[in-house]
């Protein structure tokens, strides 16, 4: 974000179309993260230094915010990006597939949770990617450590142990799982968690298999 550096994390899913959390695009009083003429996306980049190393970038021509999205409980955590102009996929820039509404992501599956957030809380953002295997946990034992706050569309994922997670600035960035046939798929948007990498206190993501309908509505089918 112009100014900022680096704020958020997405996902690309087709040649025009990024999906992010939407509490990425919430305004603060200085700062007017909703405008999408102040972001600017970075594909195919691994580290984040002056120059981009033959990434692509581009504009952003509109942000989409889920209409329910509620920035009190971060149900609803998803935004839907349009880029200016398509990007021609290559060798270090490909879409993640968005699973079909029925697709399940089977507790205790590793996933792999990248970005470029802080490598511990209150820390600094990371120059380079960072990748961390989390396993998918079981939601009713999630929603039991997290007194209830976890919604029907939220995915939990870590290690109860801790020391291992999404931070801040790994949001809206991507939970993807290898699935059968070899094809990566978006489980989860990084949404939000207690601390990161706390005992007991697993990463909590956008469950994308609930929004499958909104997102073709939204793109009309260009996902």
């Amino acid at each position: 974000m112009d100014r900022y550096g680096h704020v958020c994390g997405a996902t690309l899913v087709s040649s025009r179309w990024l999906i992010s959390a939407a509490h990425c695009f919430q305004d603060s009083d200085a700062i007017k993260y909703s405008d999408a003429r102040a972001w600017r996306a970075y594909m195919g980049m691994r580290v984040m230094t002056t120059g981009n190393n033959g990434a692509l970038t581009r504009p952003i021509r509109r942000i989409l915010l889920h209409p329910q999205y509620d920035q009190f409980t971060s149900d609803y955590d998803i935004a839907l990006l349009e880029l200016s102009a398509p990007v021609f996929f290559n060798d270090l820039v490909q879409p993640v597939c968005v699973p079909a509404p029925t697709h399940t992501f089977t507790t205790g599956t590793s996933c792999y949770v990248t970005g470029w957030g802080v490598l511990m809380e209150d820390g600094e953002l990371a120059s380079r990617l960072q990748e961390a295997s989390v396993k998918i946990i079981n939601r009713n034992i999630c929603n039991k450590l997290y007194d209830e706050a976890v919604t029907p569309r939220m995915l939990c994922a870590g290690n109860l142990q801790g020391g291992v997670d999404a931070c801040q600035g790994d949001s809206g960035g991507p939970l993807v799982c290898l699935e059968r046939g070899r094809r990566w798929f978006l489980a989860g948007i990084v949404s939000w968690g207690e601390g990161c990498a706390r005992l007991n206190r697993p990463g909590v993501y956008t469950q994308v298999v609930k929004f499958t309908d909104w997102i073709h509505q939204q793109t009309k089918g260009q996902v």
